[in-house]
């Protein structure tokens, strides 16, 4: 699948056609949010093949920077992303995808969403202590995973 190029800029902000913009290193951020709750799951990256590979296929496919490859998210976990609606921004350089996803959970280190933690103060006197959303993981990772982001062995489970 080759995507169209942009043109004028009134095609781009306001047209009807999906006119990608691609950063200097060919990547678009993705935001995943659960289609029903809106929640955010995960920020990722797309290439122009894992754009393409997720408009055709209906599962979410992302770009690993720091595998530097290609990934179906699911493929390892069985948590495919299974995509109900892509969005694009106004100027067409960041996309939004609402999934369902199987197992009820996105993160690799095992909660529902990769936002599982918040700053518990914001200001000029933060402490920098993040909060826990979510206490319980949705799923063990070391019992689905054999290796790390970067293909690494797990070291056995504590």
């Amino acid at each position: 699948m080759k995507f169209l190029p942009q043109t004028t800029l009134l095609e781009i902000e306001e047209g009807s056609l999906l006119q990608p913009k691609f950063d200097e290193r060919g990547l678009i951020p993705c935001i995943t949010q659960d289609h029903a709750t809106r929640e955010a799951l995960m920020m990722g990256w797309m290439n122009a093949e894992a754009l393409a590979l997720t408009i055709e296929t209906g599962l979410a496919h992302y770009y690993s920077r720091s595998r530097k490859k290609l990934w179906k998210k699911g493929e390892q976990s069985g948590l495919y992303q299974h995509v109900v609606q892509l969005l694009i921004d106004d100027d067409q350089d960041a996309v939004l995808l609402r999934v369902k996803i199987d197992g009820g959970a996105s993160c690799h280190v095992g909660y529902r969403s990769c936002f599982f933690r918040a700053l518990a103060q914001h200001g000029p006197e933060t402490d920098f202590t993040l909060t826990f959303l979510e206490t319980e993981k949705a799923f063990d990772p070391h019992a689905v995973y054999t290796t790390d982001q970067q293909g690494n062995p797990l070291p056995p489970k504590a």
